[in-house]
């Protein structure tokens, strides 16, 4: 044989075989002293009470010539568990829970909604008066006022200005108030002339004549409102609430001349 390859024999010491039975017990020795260790730890740490039931020499296993259990450490940790103190809870404990109370907050109600009340005929009048109507001063408010010079020998003017001064009153037709229309009708019917009630029937009852050849007496009609032609650019109307029969200039811009008969 090569010297290289010569294993010397010298010191070296015999020992029982090596085996994986061998192996095994080794390890299991080794286990049971670190769960030994490891539970008198846990005793002495946590203070919990351990329970080891002690099992009868007649069930133990018995131990293998190479030990597959390290009994000693086994009883150290049954020793700990013993000294440790018990928590023992009694059977009719209970459990509680401290719920703090709540309160629902509720909104506000919302605020009730008021409908605006249906304006009456007189104010809706009033309004539609005064958004088609420009402030013109009065030329004569006395009661039974002159016929105006222009107007003279006019039946219908004459018994106009007659009425100067009388309120005006939504849907009046006679002398304690007058609306428009009913102003109208009620100094033609005094002459003996009948005219319908409304300001728009009036407008059809009769024949447009141009503004030049106009004459006291004609009706003067605007959307919305109606007059007397008194001449010399003069009428007579009931206006609008507040006011009272009157002779003043015309201020519609372009109204028609209505012509009677």
């Amino acid at each position: 044989m090569p010297a290289h390859l010569r294993v010397s024999s010298r010191n070296r010491t015999p020992g029982p075989a090596r085996t994986p039975l061998t192996d095994a017990s080794a390890n299991a020795r080794a286990t049971g002293a670190l769960a030994g260790r490891r539970v008198g730890t846990l005793v002495a740490t946590s203070g919990l009470a351990v329970s080891l039931t002690a099992v009868p020499a007649s069930a133990q296993p018995a131990e293998s010539s190479a030990g597959i259990l390290d009994l000693n450490a086994l009883a150290g940790a049954r020793a700990l568990a013993s000294a440790a103190p018990s928590a023992v809870a009694p059977v009719t404990a209970t459990w509680s829970f401290d719920v703090p109370g709540a309160t629902a907050v509720l909104p506000p109600p919302p605020p009730p909604v008021v409908e605006e009340a249906a304006a009456r005929p007189d104010q809706a009048a009033a309004r539609s008066s005064r958004r088609t109507e420009p402030t013109e001063p009065q030329e004569l408010t006395a009661i039974g006022a002159p016929v105006p010079q222009s107007a003279n020998g006019s039946a219908v003017v004459a018994v106009a200005s007659g009425l100067v001064g009388v309120p005006y009153v939504y849907g009046g037709t006679t002398p304690s108030g007058f609306d428009c229309s009913g102003f109208t009708s009620y100094v033609y019917a005094q002459v003996g002339i009948k005219i319908p009630r409304t300001s728009t029937a009036q407008r059809d009852a009769g024949t447009v004549v141009p503004r030049d050849q106009a004459q006291p007496g004609d009706l003067i009609w605007s959307p919305g409102h109606i007059a007397i032609y008194a001449g010399d650019n003069l009428q007579v109307d009931a206006p609008v609430p507040g006011k009272t029969v009157q002779i003043r200039k015309i201020w519609q811009s372009d109204p028609l001349f209505i012509r009677i008969g």
